[in-house]
């Protein structure tokens, strides 16, 4: 199916299915080729609707969009694990992929989602057409930087294991920075991210007993076949622009852009100009096809 913006809900768009050891919670909207959406982890309950929902009106024009919460997040778990977290998100899209049928996909993430799209394409290059990705890290607890931001500097502190619950307060105060536009950045937003972080408490528990262990995914860099579009806002406080540059070093077909007055939730913040490049970057030939 298409839809207009009115038309697509995070309830009306959900789908479940049993794979990867759990049950996972999926948005599939569209038709055409199919387009795997992976979210952001960030302040409170992040979810694949509140990721991708300014997106998935203008790319489901053109493929199907198949936006997954990841484990532990929103509706998809619980699962208890020790290992690099983006291995076990990058296995979980694979299992998905494997019980709807897809063989063959574009792949999408942002933050945490565009490490474990990174992953995925170095791990299965064969199950992935192009790559789209942007503001994550390559090594457990951040890259070394050359450059500093010239915005603000970070104010929130980085999650700790077994940390206590969110606030709306804390919510708030982290947002600042993840968002560059402080307008952004409202009540509604606030209670939602609280509300799918408390909401589920099983989840809570698996997060709190798993760990993610040490990782450095450099050396899969070179791996990755798949064209890429690397997407970063320049004013990213969580994970610097300069990484989206070391990733264009290593990534022979690869093109970088990078939003001015933009922050680390750059499909959220910016989603015109992210929906404009990710579209000409998917339906173009100018995108390494050969």
């Amino acid at each position: 199916m298409t839809a207009a913006t009115s038309e697509l809900t995070e309830d009306g768009t959900g789908r479940w299915v049993e794979a990867g050891g759990m049950k996972i919670h999926y948005h599939d909207v569209g038709q055409g080729p199919p387009l795997i959406m992976l979210h952001s982890v960030g302040p409170g309950g992040v979810t694949a609707w509140i990721t991708f929902h300014k997106n998935l009106p203008a790319l489901s024009q053109h493929f199907r969009c198949i936006a997954m919460d990841m484990p532990n997040f929103a509706k998809t778990g619980p699962v208890v694990y020790n290992e690099p977290v983006h291995n076990l998100q990058a296995r979980t899209a694979r299992a998905l992929m494997d019980a709807i049928g897809i063989e063959k996909a574009h792949l999408l993430g942002n933050s945490q989602g565009g490490q474990s799209a990174m992953v995925f394409a170095s791990h299965y290059p064969e199950r992935v057409d192009k790559l789209i990705f942007g503001a994550c890290h390559i090594v457990t607890g951040g890259d070394t930087y050359l450059f500093a931001n010239t915005r603000r500097t970070r104010r929130y502190p980085r999650p700790v294991q077994g940390a206590q619950p969110p606030t709306h307060d804390s919510i708030r105060s982290a947002l600042a920075d993840y968002i560059d536009n402080d307008a952004l950045i409202t009540e509604e937003l606030v209670d939602y991210l609280y509300r799918m972080a408390t909401g589920r408490p099983d989840l809570a528990e698996a997060r709190a007993k798993s760990t993610s262990t040490y990782y450095d995914h450099a050396p899969d860099l070179p791996k990755i076949t798949a064209p890429a579009l690397i997407i970063w806002g320049r004013y990213d406080r969580i994970c610097p622009v300069e990484v989206g540059v070391k990733c264009l070093n290593q990534l022979r077909k690869s093109r970088l852009v990078v939003l001015n007055d933009c922050g680390h939730w750059v499909s959220f913040e910016r989603p015109e100009e992210y929906n404009a490049f990710v579209l000409d970057f998917l339906l173009d030939d100018w995108a390494y096809t050969s």
